[in-house]
């Protein structure tokens, strides 16, 4: 029996090394990542990251890949989380008047269908596509529903693959496979075509999420798409932002 493990376990890495995936997480401890101790650890294989309850942070924190910054890639995680939402951050950066805070491109792992394996810019943009949608924001910062199809349904209490691929200025989420979302991101200003991969672990109620089988590819740097040569859809529908709630007048 432990030979047959070991002869899948080596039938799979060379599987992987075959695709151009590499695993960025040992399996063992947290070598090659950084995060505050008191929220991440390893247990049975797994990246674990958990909190208490309201109380406990101030703000979203982060596990950090320091293996350098992405630029074109293809991510694969199997994630399973309760409690409040996490997600995985990617060619996002630091911000320097918090620790382990980070901004930037996050595929969301959330239990409403929605915001499941969307696009949410964390200290950014805000949300940008969500399951089911293609978005294209043009260069003045205009978000246009380009496509939309039915979510992707998945209880993200369960193992669940997502995938990035991140090609120039154009994203796609996956789950299992499905693309939940897909973004060409046209505003110059305000889009990342580097930075860090990161996990976060949500401010707010208690939460809990098992991350393994972290996987790499590297893909050619290039294929930014220019918006001259590709103009917005035809039937394209601007998405309307939501108002801000106005605040209660001083009695």
């Amino acid at each position: 029996m432990k030979r047959l493990i070991l002869l899948s376990l080596l039938a799979f890495s060379a599987a992987s090394a075959q695709d151009g995936f590499k695993s960025i997480f040992n399996g063992k401890d947290l070598t090659g990542w950084d995060g505050n101790p008191e929220l991440w650890k390893v247990e049975n294989g797994e990246i674990v990251g958990n909190t208490t309850g309201p109380e406990q942070l101030p703000y979203n924190q982060f596990l950090i890949w320091r293996g350098g910054k992405v630029k074109n890639f293809e991510l694969k995680a199997k994630i399973r989380q309760k409690g409040n939402n996490t997600g995985i951050q990617y060619r996002s950066s630091e911000n320097t008047d918090k620790k382990w805070s980070i901004r930037g491109y996050q595929c969301d792992i959330h239990p409403n269908a929605p915001y499941r394996a969307m696009m949410y810019e964390e200290g950014g943009r805000g949300i940008v596509s969500q399951n089911g949608q293609s978005v294209v924001i043009d260069p003045s910062g205009v978000k246009w529903l380009a496509t939309e199809r039915d979510p992707v349904e998945a209880d993200v209490a369960e193992w669940h693959e997502y995938t990035i691929i991140a090609k120039g200025n154009h994203l796609v989420h996956q789950i299992d496979g499905k693309t939940t979302m897909e973004l060409t991101d046209f505003e110059e200003a305000k889009r990342s075509l580097e930075g860090l991969i990161a996990f976060q672990i949500h401010r707010g109620p208690a939460m809990e999420v098992h991350i393994k089988d972290v996987m790499l590819k590297e893909l050619p740097e290039g294929g930014v798409i220019d918006f001259a040569t590709h103009p917005i859809p035809s039937d394209a529908q601007i998405i309307e932002a939501k108002a801000p709630k106005k605040k209660a007048k001083a009695k």
